[in-house]
């Protein structure tokens, strides 16, 4: 459900005693007290951030949440995907029992999906569980991992091994927070805006072909996509929360892009997620038309608008050597979405026709990985 409220949008995650809002719009983070205190009876809060965000943004989070009575608590953390591990679990989780954040209290994630997952992960284990409030601020955050409750943190074995399901009790999707991003930090998180559009909405992917730019730009088109996003991702928890069977679509890409972010050394200067997922959805396609279940042509739309973004679409645009795809193969042996050792993709029929594939034969994505390899 979508609620229009002046230039704001709230799409409504329905979880039962556990549905959430999460709004849209531009300086939500402005007025976080009140949105919190409307659904949240606490005295404090611990704010989780990143260094780069924290500069922009803390001090209006925390002003607002002040104002309204309540107590703050501000953590920094380094940037970047390597941020998510065992070392800095401990330290935030550490931060939040030192604040005495109690049961009642919540964490709140200002950041992208890095703050969010780890954030995320803290607030779950902390007290076995406290209250939780995701403001994201990149616009892959606000259209995914922001919403649907996935946290954790990266292993030497793979990404997002290692985690819990915590639902938020608030999503705040400032809208104006995007506009510090750089062009290749939006266009990383427009990837995930696309895969909605490639899982089971033809029509939202071909309003993205007409309105990317305007999309870009910003403004009334933007909030339509993030608001469509939500949407899409919101109806998809709802039926299906703990990734039991329809979920596991919105992995779209994901298999292929993990074991490419594993394969850089979560090195953001050569791959950000957002552009793994892009390369991921790419060879998602490319290998369903190998299979014999879709036309070549689809990749090939899907690659054209990718690129018109920005963004990467194969394995030979990454900068830098890759490993051999057996080792390729090793990291998708290693995704979380293996099940009895068989594994399992996303694959497609055509746009906006993803299915999920159990039992592909190892055989042929090595086949395909040494294909598309740039030896």
């Amino acid at each position: 459900m979508t609620e229009l409220v002046s230039d704001k949008r709230i799409v409504r995650v329905d979880l039962g005693a556990r549905s959430y809002d999460i709004l849209i719009g531009p300086d939500l983070l402005q007025s976080a007290g009140g949105e919190t205190l409307a659904r949240l009876d606490c005295r404090k809060v611990a704010i989780i951030s990143d260094e780069n965000v924290a500069p922009l943004y803390l001090d209006t989070l925390a002003e607002s949440l002040q104002t309204d009575g309540i107590e703050t608590f501000a953590m920094t953390l380094a940037a970047g995907e390597k941020t998510k591990n065992f070392d800095n679990l401990t330290a935030v989780t550490d931060f939040i029992l030192e604040a005495r954040i109690e049961r009642g209290d919540a964490v709140i994630a200002l950041g992208g999906g890095v703050i969010g997952d780890l954030t995320g992960f803290a607030a779950a284990i902390a007290r076995r569980g406290v209250h939780f409030i995701q403001a994201p601020t990149s616009l892959l955050a606000q259209v995914d991992s922001s919403v649907g409750g996935k946290t954790g943190i990266n292993s030497r074995h793979g990404k997002n091994l290692v985690g819990a399901f915590h639902q938020p009790d608030l999503v705040l999707a400032d809208t104006a927070t995007l506009d510090t991003l750089s062009r290749r930090e939006f266009a990383a998180g427009y990837a995930e805006v696309v895969k909605y559009g490639l899982i089971d909405q033809p029509d939202f992917f071909r309003w993205l072909e007409e309105n990317r730019n305007a999309v870009f730009e910003g403004g009334a088109a933007r909030i339509e996509a993030i608001a469509k996003s939500c949407e899409a991702k919101a109806a998809v928890v709802a039926a299906d929360e703990r990734e039991n069977g329809r979920r596991a679509l919105l992995n779209l890409g994901h298999t292929f892009g993990h074991a490419l972010e594993k394969a850089t050394g979560y090195d953001s200067a050569r791959l950000v997620h957002g552009e793994g997922v892009a390369i991921g959805m790419v060879l998602a396609h490319e290998f369903s038309a190998r299979m014999n279940l879709a036309s070549p042509d689809d990749a090939k739309r899907v690659a054209a608008h990718l690129t018109q973004a920005g963004l990467p679409t194969s394995m030979a645009d990454i900068d830098g050597e890759l490993p051999p795809p057996d080792i390729l193969m090793d990291a998708i042996g290693q995704d979380k979405k293996v099940k009895a050792g068989r594994l399992t993709f996303i694959l497609t029929r055509g746009i906006g026709e993803a299915f999920i594939a159990d039992d592909v034969p190892p055989s042929e994505v090595l086949a395909f990985l040494t294909e598309k390899h740039p030896q």
